[in-house]
């Protein structure tokens, strides 16, 4: 008879706590994988890929250094949508099983006998008889993290990647805001995401999400890095944003001087393309975004006046300067300019707007920024559970980490919310707030109690990939 797609596995199917899940959390910037119960994910790989030519076709490469070597013709792109769905299933499952098997598995075996002669084959074929279909998760239960928007389709092609490529002998896919909240010890929680591509706002009570309560927003990290190309481009004199693999050699220079540095020039058919310049300037963006950029922290906008009627920006001009050396050698102290970039994300009206429309361009609307979408999202979820989502706001992903971030967040919801009282959830250690979709996916997938949860390979056999919209609410 066979078992209904509602009713959940024994706790005796997969050996009880000995079983070794892996955590699987991809994202728009970066895929983290790494065994459950463990900390922190021992794989972070990048989300993009390389493709060069080559005389019999196009090579794909995956991980840190082989996108980041200067290779002819190299050209970069991203299998993942900018909301963090995906887009290319092929490329996104060769990434993903790379991101698992460089560190924590082994990759697939390659098959012995094309180093042996041909008597060797047929002595070894005739000993040991080979296994040539053997997949790389045949031990390891896999839990996955997706958007709370993600599409039934690509949830059903998620437990299908999992258990026809790879063989798991049991899957679980879990929607990342409700990671999040157990990452912070919240079954309830208002999680706030600040990723690469996006900004997202999932309301969470008792573990579930409140799907109609989910609001997103593209003012997030990257954002962020077109307005300081922004602000270079318009600094007087302009910042010029050469990446390191263009710089040959540089001397030292006084602040604020023009570089003095030696670029490299490529003969034809030599020069990588110039989806590879901008990942490596996106890398200088990261370091300057991590170094100097600042959220002005209230109180008021920075566009605003103080209370002693002076404007916030005269305010931020009698702050210390931060200083920053670019990959040439030009280095210059960034006073009051470094809270403009940010700014847009809470106030649209400040964000830098470049002189001429361009498609690639995010130009900010006011229901976009971060308060509007948290009033939006909030606005759709029982008044009486308001207060509660209030008191537990979790703050998570790499682009929150920008300093002053939580301050203003802070002063922006009690503005919004003057009643309830706020507490804001946003964890220093930089790992736990990058990570903490995987972190919150660890926990649950090393719980004994949650052993029983797993759609086992059975199930999958018995009632398709369909059953994965029964079972992962």
């Amino acid at each position: 008879m066979a078992q209904s797609s509602a009713i959940p596995p024994s706790t005796a199917e997969y050996g009880g706590d000995e079983i070794s899940a892996l955590v699987l959390d991809p994202g728009y910037s970066t895929i983290r994988a790494g065994f459950a119960g463990e900390d922190v994910p021992k794989s972070v790989v990048p989300s993009f890929y390389g493709i060069i030519p080559t005389d019999s076709g196009s090579k794909y490469l995956y991980g840190d250094n082989s996108i980041h070597s200067l290779l002819p013709g190299i050209d970069i792109r991203n299998p993942m949508a900018k909301d963090g769905t995906v887009e290319d299933w092929d490329l996104a499952t060769n990434i993903w099983e790379y991101a698992i098997t460089s560190r924590l598995t082994n990759p697939r075996p390659s098959n012995p006998l094309v180093k042996l002669d041909l008597k060797d084959r047929e002595i070894y074929d005739e000993m040991t008889g080979i296994e040539t279909n053997e997949k790389p998760l045949e031990e390891n239960p896999l839990l996955m993290t997706e958007p709370g928007w993600n599409l039934g389709k690509n949830r059903e092609k998620a437990i299908e990647i999992a258990m026809e490529n790879w063989g798991c002998p049991a899957f679980w896919l879990a929607r990342n805001g409700v990671c999040a909240a157990f990452a912070a010890g919240k079954p309830s929680a208002l999680v706030i995401d600040l990723g690469a591509s996006s900004i997202s706002v999932t309301p969470v009570h008792d573990g579930l999400i409140l799907r109609k309560g989910i609001t997103r927003s593209p003012l997030a990290g990257n954002f962020v890095s077109q307005q300081l190309r922004l602000l270079f481009s318009t600094s007087t004199p302009p910042i010029p944003l050469h990446p390191h693999y263009l710089v040959s050699s540089k001397t030292a220079i006084d602040a604020g001087s023009p570089a003095q540095a030696t670029y490299r020039s490529f003969t034809p058919g030599t020069a990588p393309s110039d989806s590879f310049r901008r990942l490596q300037e996106e890398r200088v963006l990261t370091e300057f975004k991590e170094s100097v950029v600042q959220v002005w922290p209230g109180p008021g906008r920075f566009a605003a006046h103080s209370q002693s009627g002076l404007p916030n920006e005269d305010l931020a001009k009698a702050q210390p300067g931060r200083p920053f050396e670019f990959p040439d050698g030009y280095n210059q102290m960034f006073g009051a300019e470094r809270f403009k970039p940010a700014e847009g994300i809470f106030d649209a009206k400040a964000a830098l707007t470049p002189p001429s429309p361009s498609a690639d361009f995010i130009t900010p609307t006011p229901s976009q920024s971060l308060p509007a979408i948290i009033q939006s999202s909030l606005s759709q979820v029982d008044v009486d559970v308001r207060p509660h989502l209030l008191g537990n706001v979790v703050v998570t992903g790499g682009a929150s980490l920008m300093q002053g971030f939580t301050e203003r967040l802070n002063q922006e919801l009690q503005a919004l919310y003057p009643g309830p009282r706020v507490r804001i959830a946003a964890p220093g250690n930089m790992y736990e707030r990058k990570y903490a979709g995987w972190i919150g996916g660890s926990i649950l997938a090393s719980l004994g109690t949650f052993h029983q949860m797993w759609i086992s390979k059975k199930e999958y056999e018995e009632h398709g990939a369909g059953i994965v919209e029964k079972r992962c609410k």
